[in-house]
């Protein structure tokens, strides 16, 4: 995966662990438009109140990326390690430091080990290439048992744009306009402006309709760099047709990632797709579907491949939305299993049951009460995913 103008790299520079890829650079050889969308936890490691500061100006040039640390809750000294990263990498690349964007993810509290970042900044530099994006991909993982990535191109005006796309996470889940960590570099030319809403448009329809286990990360964030080789038509305020399709192509990549983080959740043997259906507004659906998605009950239920639809009903009751129980249905798959408020019987559990013993799940919920719809994506909890986040520090 390649995108013209752009180069990566990746090493493994024994941030936390050792020969293990932990330290990623994705490379702009010119300033780019760069829009991102970052984590609403009041808790934002160090990489994030700095990359929210410069992207102001609308630009970067450089993304420096580690796993093994997430670089949170470390105080002053974190601000500075940030501050002196990007610093190093600027000065190996011939740029301002105010053109790197940083991004960490791993374990809480702990402080970035700086020294061995600037160690591996040569070798990192040293290895850009236009060819590199995988093993990025790879760097970046923590709990992740597969690395995440898609590629997307679409036709504007008589110029094809071509978008690649990373992301990583498979644990604390519950973005709020972003997502564990994702990238995302196209050649197309477009504007900040039009970059930063439909980013911001497209988030909220993928990354912010998945759920893991209900946490939303200190260190979520998502950027999306822009570097206009493709010379198709300018994508402004006055080219709508041209917004649209960038739009439902930049949308769909975001939503192919985020599936593919659903599908890794820590621990996950099932992906479960929650529609609710006939509300009254689209807010009201979303609601309800993330209530019910979040719900441990309910995703232990799926693991155990028990048609509890009694759990899901008590979730939605509690979502703060008002519905009528008693016109409620709800089905798994094509199987209905409730009917008006009602279960529909052992035969209709049986058959239920058969479907949650599947790897791919839709329970589709109708309230009859309305046109607004909308899915959240989410997986079941089992035993591995305790096991996981009981010693992820060890």
């Amino acid at each position: 995966m390649k995108i013209k103008g752009f180069k990566t790299a990746a090493v493994a520079a024994g941030i936390r662990y050792a020969d293990r890829l932990d330290l990623g650079l994705i490379f702009s050889e010119t300033p780019v438009v760069t829009a991102g969308a970052f984590t609403t936890n009041q808790v934002k490691a160090a990489p994030v109140v700095l990359d929210m500061e410069r992207l102001k100006q609308g630009k970067a040039q450089a993304i420096l990326i580690n796993s093994g640390c997430a670089n949170a809750c470390t105080g002053e000294n974190g601000m500075l390690a940030a501050i002196a990263t990007g610093e190093c990498a600027a000065t190996a690349l011939g740029i301002a430091p105010e053109m790197v964007q940083i991004s960490s993810t791993g374990v809480i509290g702990e402080q970035l080990n700086v020294s061995a970042i600037v160690k591996a900044m040569p070798e990192l530099v040293a290895k850009l290439s236009a060819d590199n994006f995988d093993q990025v991909a790879k760097a970046i993982m923590t709990t992740d048992t597969v690395s995440k990535t898609a590629s997307r191109s679409v036709m504007i005006g008589e110029q094809e744009v071509h978008f690649v796309g990373m992301a990583k996470g498979a644990g604390m889940i519950m973005p709020n306009m972003a997502t564990m960590l994702a990238f995302v570099l196209t050649d197309a030319q477009i504007s900040f402006r039009q970059l930063h809403g439909a980013l911001l448009k497209g988030v909220e329809r993928t990354f912010n309709r998945i759920t893991i286990d209900g946490d939303t990360s200190t260190n979520d964030m998502i950027l999306v760099m822009a570097n206009g080789a493709a010379g198709n038509p300018w994508i402004d305020e006055g080219a709508s047709d041209y917004q649209d399709i960038f739009q439902q192509t930049l949308e769909d990549l975001l939503k192919d990632l985020a599936l593919q983080i659903v599908a890794d959740g820590e621990g996950a043997t099932k992906f479960i797709t929650i529609r609710v259906c006939g509300a009254r507004e689209e807010m009201d659906a979303e609601q309800i579907a993330r209530t019910v998605a979040n719900s441990s009950l309910v995703k232990t239920a799926f693991f155990g491949e028990d048609a509890n639809w009694g759990r899901i009903i008590a979730a939605m009751g509690r979502s703060g939305v008002r519905f009528c129980p008693e016109r409620v249905d709800i089905a798994f798959d094509d199987v209905v299993i409730v009917e008006n408020g009602l279960g529909q019987g052992k035969e209709a559990e049986k058959s239920a049951t058969a479907i949650l013993k599947e790897k791919n799940i839709l329970v589709t919920i109708d309230l009859k009460d309305g046109r607004g719809c909308a899915e959240v994506y989410t997986c079941d909890f089992s035993i591995d995913y305790v096991k996981i986040n009981a010693d992820y520090r060890s």
